[in-house]
């Protein structure tokens, strides 16, 4: 009875040493200098749901070349969920996650830490954005109506007619120039056409196609994926 309690405590251990997880882990290949984003930032989601693409980050180490086995740790806002939240470089020095955005809609940062040299923390920030139910329905309509002229890349489900176009239209997401106008001018302008504001014709009107809820859903996403972010103007009250 003795023996074969023996064998079976020893056949436990053979295995535990033999599972992976119980292994302790081992040192990474090189001393990690810095991380990278190698996809997965600046995407655009609805709110409580993963993102499109996983984010993958990369470490490196002083001479540009990738660490292996190097521990990576995931963190963001609250309700933001990682899988998995942690883990270790692959043999191409890279850390992969599925990545879901929490139930608030806007602005999202993740942060991916490593260890450097002397315990000292090694970070990247990559930013997501998390749309609302307005700012979705706009997203929506946009990809139906706005796409074509405004996304210069085509794709197997649209051809772009960025190339045909005169008077280039600017990418929602471009801020620098979108942050500029007022609320009433996009509404003017995506109601009434270029012309609402001297531009170019070739900006039709879309007031008999969108009702003023869509339009605005529409200025809503314009606004949720400005780079640089938009910033509303500060309210003035009138003195006394």
């Amino acid at each position: 009875m003795r023996t074969a309690l023996a064998g079976i405590v020893l056949a436990a251990m053979c295995a535990c040493s033999r599972n992976p997880a119980l292994v302790a882990a081992k040192a990474p290949s090189a001393v990690p200098s810095a991380i990278v984003e190698v996809g997965g930032g600046k995407q655009v989601s609805t709110i409580g749901t993963p993102l499109d693409q996983p984010v993958v980050i990369q470490v490196n180490d002083a001479q540009g070349a990738a660490v292996t086995g190097a521990s990576v740790t995931l963190r963001s806002a609250a309700g933001v969920t990682f899988q998995p939240a942690a883990g270790v470089t692959g043999s191409d020095g890279q850390f992969t996650a599925i990545v879901t955005l929490g139930s608030m809609a806007g602005r999202y940062q993740i942060v991916g830490a490593t260890t450097g040299a002397g315990g000292k923390p090694i970070e990247i920030r990559i930013d997501e954005i998390a749309l609302g139910f307005e700012q979705n329905q706009g997203r929506v309509l946009s990809d139906a109506y706005c796409g074509r002229c405004h996304d210069s890349e085509s794709t197997a489900e649209r051809v772009s007619n960025y190339d045909n176009l005169v008077a280039k239209p600017h990418a929602f997401s471009d801020g620098a120039f979108l942050n500029k106008m007022t609320n009433a001018d996009l509404l003017a302008i995506v109601s009434h056409g270029g012309p609402a504001l001297g531009k170019s014709a070739e900006m039709p009107p879309y007031a008999r196609t969108l009702n003023r809820a869509g339009i605005d859903s529409v200025i809503a996403y314009i606004r949720a994926v400005a780079d640089p972010p938009y910033r509303p103007r500060e309210t003035v009250y009138a003195q006394r």
